[in-house]
């Protein structure tokens, strides 16, 4: 068995949890206390997260960047600088999987009901594909789909560091809390989102043919 120093640097060399490698050495205190350290700042609003944080999470990765949302409009709509900042990525090399509501789906059509109305998010979805279509589609390393999933929580996600904004019923994001999170080897909070991501991703269909 390793010493701790040596398997948390392991852990983080392959991009995994410490637990994953080795579970009997990592006990579910230490698991539970990296998890809560992984925190670095509760917002509780999304709308009080600075504004020039969201282009400077994008700007920074250097592997993946993950959007989930049902429509995502403020960033398009009031920050059309990181579309181009997507692109960049991209074309980088950067892997970037962007997550949208399928309009036509159910589970947008339930969270209008919550209390901006039936069609108002599944419009607010077709806004953000306007946007985002002429400036990425057919760009290389970006990928786009649509999602018919309920969604319980928002993320923005640049390589090891993520905003996490959980949806609150009959609230819009913007005024639902936020979390910044940081992924450390023996934690296990920025995994659960991770992991939720992929699931909804590998069911989601292209946005564009």
């Amino acid at each position: 068995m390793p010493y701790p120093r040596l398997r948390v640097h392991a852990a983080d060399v392959l991009g995994v949890r410490e637990y994953d490698l080795w579970p009997d050495a990592v006990s579910q205190e230490r698991r539970d206390a990296a998890s809560a350290s992984e925190v670095i700042e509760v917002f509780p609003r999304r709308a009080a997260v600075p504004w020039d944080a969201w282009p400077q999470l994008f700007a920074k990765a250097t592997t993946q960047i993950d959007v989930l949302v049902y429509a995502g409009l403020f960033l398009p709509e009031q920050m059309p600088a990181v579309l181009d900042t997507l692109a960049e990525k991209g074309q980088q090399g950067v892997r970037v999987r962007l997550l949208l509501g399928d309009p036509k789906s159910g589970a947008v059509a339930i969270r209008g009901e919550e209390g901006i109305g039936r069609t108002a998010v599944a419009v607010k979805v077709r806004n953000a594909l306007q946007l985002l279509r002429p400036r990425l589609k057919g760009v290389p390393g970006v990928h786009v789909r649509l999602h018919g999933t309920t969604l319980y929580t928002s993320i923005y996600r640049a390589d090891d560091e993520m905003l996490a904004n959980p949806h609150v019923y009959g609230l819009p994001a913007a005024q639902a809390p936020a979390l910044h999170l940081r992924k450390l080897a023996a934690g296990g909070l920025f995994d659960t989102y991770s992991v939720m991501y992929d699931k909804v991703w590998d069911e989601a269909t292209p946005a564009w043919s």
